[in-house]
């Protein structure tokens, strides 16, 4: 069992917890993800570490209120424990010196983002973040993201905060003025296929993170079975992240909608 340290509501249904898991924080990489359980009966749930702290021993975990089991493990406090706590699995972001690199991220997928942010910079890269959501209320994680960012914009639908437009103005805005040697994409599977048309039309190599669509994630399942360049991968052990450019994002939602 893994003790929570740390609580924050980053907004109204989005809580961002620390919780110790010292052998996860030591191996864990970008992009990876571990499965949590909460009660002996609970349901398995995917989710991507979004920092670690190898010191402290903890891995940060931020979780979107959207059903029984997410919000079961919002009801926990400091001091309680998660049942189940398995990883890291997938497989790690490819990390590398590129040039200018975009990370867009929308919503919650912002969270996922920011260690390939982090991986990024660190890597000595220009890294420009793109972060979006509906309103000013629900960006989330922005101080952390401007750490290891050289810009960020931001772009609300309602325009109550940063620029008003979707994601992919202020990604085409970033393409149309300088040179772009790779995109990162990382929120809600529709955002991610504007994202990927977007870049493929400027011939920007784009990296999507499917991770949305996990519910095992080991490979037992099947739900997040997905077509990329025409064949058949599973997003929790072949990927999550994949060329975006080669994803099948209409198939992928018309999959999605049995969950709804």
């Amino acid at each position: 069992m893994n003790k929570i340290v740390a609580k924050e509501y980053l907004s109204e249904r989005v809580v961002r917890f620390e919780v110790e898991a010292p052998l996860i924080a030591k191996s864990r990489r970008a992009g990876h993800f571990v499965i949590v359980r909460v009660g002996k009966k609970g349901e398995r749930v995917p989710y991507t570490i979004a920092s670690a702290d190898v010191e402290k021993g903890t891995i940060t975990l931020v979780v979107q209120r959207v059903g029984k089991s997410s919000e079961k493990l919002c009801r926990l406090e400091v001091g309680d424990h998660i049942t189940d706590l398995v990883g890291p699995l997938g497989k790690a972001t490819d990390i590398e010196k590129f040039g200018t690199v975009v990370c867009a991220g929308g919503g919650v997928g912002v969270a996922p983002m920011l260690p390939i942010i982090e991986a990024m910079k660190q890597a000595g890269n220009r890294v420009i973040s793109v972060i979006a959501a509906r309103t000013k209320e629900l960006i989330i994680l922005e101080e952390q993201v401007r750490e290891y960012s050289d810009e960020v914009v931001i772009m609300t639908d309602d325009g109550s905060y940063g620029k008003k437009g979707l994601i992919t103005a202020g990604v085409e805005e970033v393409i149309q003025r300088e040179k772009v040697d790779r995109c990162i994409t990382i929120g809600p599977a529709i955002m991610m296929k504007f994202v990927a048309e977007l870049t493929k039309k400027y011939n920007v190599p784009t990296v999507a993170s499917l991770n949305t669509i996990m519910v095992d994630g080991t490979g037992m399942c099947g739900a997040c079975r997905v077509t990329v360049g025409g064949q058949t991968r599973f997003v929790c052990v072949d990927g999550p992240e994949f060329d975006a450019h080669q994803v099948d994002f209409d198939e992928m939602l018309m999959r999605l909608k049995a969950y709804d």
